[in-house]
């Protein structure tokens, strides 16, 4: 038989309790099953079903006194009166999965949530770290048992199969080559298959996976649909099954495990500094920088603190990146919890661009604009990306609309974008929308003689003009007027940007006049 995924291996942590285990650790705190639990009725999460108030959860008490999945909660209450029934948060439940995926990124980047209880860790190459699969393995389990959660892990080279071992309460790890062996003694239930489609098999009188794996796969996809096949085949590795991960994956990372915890700020810039290091090695040899960085700090409690900057250029240099860690860490710092310590520190490249190498001058010296690429990262940790903006020229004649404000890069600062602004003179003010104002002129496509403009009254010394701009149609519509503008000088030295909009003797109304910007 050809298996052709089994070079993968695939981890599955099966949260069967995970409601109940959110609500004990709220009560008694995340240890409860290793400290054990205080004397409390049994616990239910009740939810809307089939029109119905039921039983979606159960812990462990109350699946020992008889209570089920499914059941009615007037019956469950009938049949136990002092039964503690509270009321479904599955966004909480999501938020506590969505937790503990970012804290098995601890054993690999690859996690994957799966339903609403389950995770799928890809472990593949990253074993040896921990000392082979049984050691990452038992870690794992103990953890997950120590942080109050009942779980149920296992590993194989498939993502079906792993959570069907899981599911079967066959939690193990299974060597490389006994899939199929593995597979034929679990129940058919575990595949994931619908339940019109177990109910049709069942009866037929097949409940386990290897009643079917040696069946006629033409006959059996016309009896209960081409879903079994998929399901045994995504099990044994004939058809691969998209296991997409929660976050993406860093291009470069570098990770510390601690064997004391750390706390301090200052300790854990010193370890970000370190580790930028030994990444800024490996960027060196690519010839490329880093601009996005990320911070992963694992708390022993189970908390991950994820702290990311961005660098307005790519860098390499170990004592800037911890610099925009620095800042951030300034800016949260209120909010900076660190518990009880952090054991396991991660810093990752997001990603990176390319790296232009500087040679410096007979003084040291290299880039001269390195000074203004520490101060927009500064402030940006500090303050949040796109605090900063530049002007970026925009595919448009009309003042106010040819110039965009853009967050900062190098890529904009490296261009020549002064070269491509208008030669005619612009004023040093520009307003994001033109004022009216009332204006009298000798004739009447002529300059203004006198205008009035916030409550004030200018007379005119001197004119030149009009620069004609045309109004773009296809934004404004074909009613759009043109613009006559004119560079004003008043009697007290100060000079305006003006334009009349329309022409006399087209339409109804008159031209009005705007103020559109002052010189000085």
């Amino acid at each position: 038989m050809l298996f052709t995924h089994l070079g993968q291996r695939i981890l599955t942590v099966l949260l069967p309790r995970l409601p109940t285990d959110r609500i004990a650790r709220l009560r008694w705190g995340a240890s409860w099953r290793s400290a054990g639990r205080p004397e409390h009725p049994p616990v239910v999460i009740s939810a809307r079903i089939r029109n119905a108030m039921r039983i979606a959860a159960l812990d462990e008490l109350a699946a020992r006194v008889g209570l089920r999945l499914g059941q009615g909660i007037a019956e469950a209450r009938a049949c136990l009166p002092d039964l503690d029934v509270i009321e479904a948060e599955p966004n909480a439940d999501a938020r506590l999965l969505a937790s503990l995926a970012d804290w098995c990124g601890r054993y690999t980047p690859l996690v994957a949530l799966h339903g609403d209880n389950a995770l799928f860790l890809d472990v593949t190459g990253c074993c040896h770290l921990f000392g082979g699969e049984r050691a990452l393995f038992d870690d794992l389990a103990a953890r997950l048992f120590h942080m109050g959660f009942e779980a149920r892990l296992a590993l194989s080279a498939t993502p079906g199969l792993s959570y069907a071992m899981a599911l079967a309460g066959r939690c193990t790890v299974l060597p490389t080559g006994e899939e199929a062996a593995m597979l034929r003694g679990l129940p058919l239930a575990a595949l994931r298959l619908e339940a019109a489609t177990l109910d049709g098999l069942a009866q037929a009188g097949l409940k386990r996976a290897g009643d079917i794996m040696d069946l006629p796969r033409a006959p059996l996809a016309r009896r209960f649909g081409p879903d079994v096949l998929t399901r045994l085949d995504q099990a044994l590795g004939r058809e691969g099954e998209p296991v997409s991960p929660r976050l993406p994956v860093a291009a470069l990372s570098a990770e510390r495990q601690l064997a004391e915890p750390v706390t301090g700020e200052e300790d854990i810039l010193a370890l970000a500094q370190h580790l930028g290091g030994n990444l800024g090695e490996t960027l060196t040899q690519r010839g490329l920088g880093g601009l996005n960085f990320a911070l992963t700090l694992y708390r022993v409690d189970g908390k991950v603190v994820s702290i990311a900057v961005r660098a307005p250029a790519p860098l390499k240099s170990a004592a800037r990146i911890a610099g925009l860690f620095r800042e951030r860490l300034a800016a949260i710092h209120d909010d900076f919890d660190a518990g009880y310590g952090f054991e396991t520190i991660r810093l990752s490249v997001l990603t990176t661009g390319p790296l232009d190498p500087v040679q410096p001058d007979f003084a040291s010296v290299g880039r001269s604009d390195l000074s203004l690429d520490d101060f927009v990262g500064k402030v940006e940790a500090r303050l949040g990306g796109g605090v900063i903006r530049v002007p970026v020229l925009n595919e448009s004649h009309i003042p106010e609309r040819a110039s965009v404000l853009a967050p900062f890069s190098r890529d904009l600062m490296d261009g020549s974008p002064a070269a491509a602004w208008p030669v005619r003179p612009r004023p040093m003010r520009l307003f994001p929308h033109p004022e009216p104002v009332e204006a009298i002129a000798e004739v009447p496509e002529g300059p203004p003689i006198t205008f009035r403009w916030r409550r004030t009254f200018h007379r005119v010394s001197r004119a030149e003009g009009p620069e004609r701009i045309e109004a773009e149609w296809w934004i404004d519509g074909e009613a759009a007027h043109p613009r006559d503008y004119f560079r004003i000088e008043d009697q007290g030295g100060r000079r305006f940007w003006l334009y009349r909009e329309g022409l006399y003797g087209v339409g109804a109304l008159p031209p009005r006049w705007f103020m559109h910007g002052v010189f000085a």
